[in-house]
């Protein structure tokens, strides 16, 4: 499997709320791990009503595209085996990838206790 970096956007498969089967997903790569973990941040088409989605279009990427205007979901973090990457879909710019950690680093620093 190829190595993976901060700003790549990968399509890995996601389960079902209930566990039956998958659907492939678009999620960004937000840190490499030791050994084989990655840290993703979801990505999603939907539209959403929160206040942390980061709206993600071609224009933001610097190589690959998404099939649609799509949202990043910086409250919707997971570690995954980079094994369970099926296909790399293309990189974000450093600019929108500043953006997502600046966010992520605002939800966690603060939250409520």
């Amino acid at each position: 499997m190829a190595g993976f970096v901060k700003g790549d956007v990968v399509i890995v498969p996601f389960p079902f709320s209930d566990l039956t089967d998958t659907k492939r997903r678009p999620a960004l790569v937000i840190a490499t791990l030791q050994a084989d973990d990655l840290i993703l941040c979801q990505i999603t088409s939907q539209a959403v009503g929160d206040i942390y989605a980061i709206q993600l279009d071609n224009s933001d990427f610097s190589y690959g595209r998404s099939n649609q205007p799509s949202n990043i979901r910086p409250n919707r973090i997971f570690t995954a085996d980079k094994q369970i990457v099926l296909y790399q879909a293309g990189q974000i710019k450093l600019e929108k990838l500043t953006e997502v950690i600046n966010k992520i680093i605002e939800i966690i620093q603060y939250s409520n206790p």
